[in-house]
């Protein structure tokens, strides 16, 4: 075959592998485009609902922004999360997504596990007292009133999917649902009970792991639980786990991501308000210095390797009791870490791209990490 003709064919077939992937740009960018019509957006990123970091201020940045604020309800009485949502919305008239756990079954006390857990812990704080080993939980049924009478755009869940009744309820209110998953089996269990879209959450994401079907030993990276979790199922998902900038957002996009969750790449930013030695920490952090740990809060979570979870890891240290007890075991040492703004011993959680988070005004972050994805993929 002359040389002539065949460059011809190596030209043409390269021309129409770029117009198919164009095409398969445009998809993805149209999904994206149908995902900000339904929620009034403007950016296809939502704020990640994270627990104890979530002040109304970041919150209501993120959806001046054209985003999509959000609170975690978990620590929060019914009354609390209306004053939360009344300052969001004094803040912004812009979208909302409230979340909270689905809770577990009350776990079985063991008072000697326990009393060995705080001999462990008054290495990090000292007069620590039966008193810490006391339990109190925000009762979930008020929880779940208060937001669906806060009237978001959206209540999400995470550990589990919400009973038929509340999730009948939300329909008769116009509020969606999105069920946060770690797994494909996770992602068509939730389809089928009604979820309207799906938070796909990454092992690379910071804080708590979202399982409740599949072990979090099992749980897998983004590339690859994205496109096999958009061929299993019809409704959107919204990708979270290690996006920070253009670059993750981007990716997610062409995974088959219709929206994406950032938390992370949000805590350095001024409206955070969380403690400096956390947000400092942060843009230091590579992937490999960060660790999923229960020994904060007695459930698995990613955070900054530290004193603490390097002490807490090591077997011959009593293992971390089951939530909430861990959890209320360590509040004295976590209060103190605070206060004295000590990362050794601070409940710092990340994802594992926790370096690229900006010290940025949140609101301008939203718009330039969207501005920077529409450049790369328009």
């Amino acid at each position: 075959m002359p040389m002539r003709r065949v460059g011809r064919m190596r030209l043409s077939c390269c021309l129409s592998i770029g117009a198919l992937e164009r095409t398969g740009i445009m998809e993805q960018l149209e999904k994206t485009k149908r995902f900000r019509e339904e929620y009034g957006l403007t950016v296809p990123i939502i704020m990640a609902p994270m627990a104890g970091a979530c002040p109304p201020a970041l919150a209501a940045a993120v959806s001046n922004a054209g985003g999509m604020g959000a609170c975690g309800s978990l620590m929060l009485n019914s009354g609390q999360i209306k004053d939360w949502a009344t300052e969001f919305k004094s803040r912004t008239n812009g979208s909302l997504l409230l979340n909270t756990w689905i809770p577990d079954p009350e776990p079985i006390r063991d008072s000697h596990h326990e009393k060995q857990l705080m001999k462990f812990l008054s290495r990090f704080v000292p007069d620590m007292s039966n008193s810490c080993t006391n339990v109190s939980n925000v009762c979930f049924e008020e929880q779940c009133q208060a937001m669906l009478d806060a009237d978001p755009n959206v209540i999400s869940s995470i550990m589990g999917l919400f009973e038929p009744s509340l999730v009948r309820e939300l329909k008769e209110r116009k509020i969606k649902w999105f069920a946060t998953v770690t797994s494909v089996s996770e992602a068509i269990i939730a389809e089928k009970a009604g979820a309207d879209a799906l938070v796909v959450q990454g092992s690379e994401a910071g804080g708590h792991r979202g399982n409740f079907y599949t072990d979090y030993d099992h749980s897998v990276g983004l590339m690859a639980l994205l496109p096999t979790v958009s061929d299993a199922v019809t409704i959107p998902i919204i990708a979270t786990g290690g996006i920070a900038d253009s670059r993750g957002v981007s990716a997610a996009i062409l995974l088959g991501a219709s929206a994406v969750q950032i938390g992370t790449g949000l805590l350095r930013t001024y409206e955070a308000d969380v403690p400096t030695a956390w947000a400092d920490a942060l843009k230091n952090t590579l992937p490999e210095d960060t660790v999923i740990s229960k020994a904060f809060t007695g459930k698995p979570g990613r955070a900054i390797r530290n004193q603490f979870t390097d002490s807490a890891g090591n077997s011959l240290n009593p293992a971390p009791a089951p939530f909430p007890i861990q959890r209320s075991l360590t509040a004295k040492m976590r209060s103190k870490a605070v206060v004295e703004n000590n990362i050794d011993i601070m409940q710092a959680w990340a994802g594992q791209a926790a370096s690229l988070a900006k010290k940025f005004d949140a609101g301008e972050l939203i718009q330039n990490i969207w501005a920077e994805v529409e450049k790369k993929l328009g």
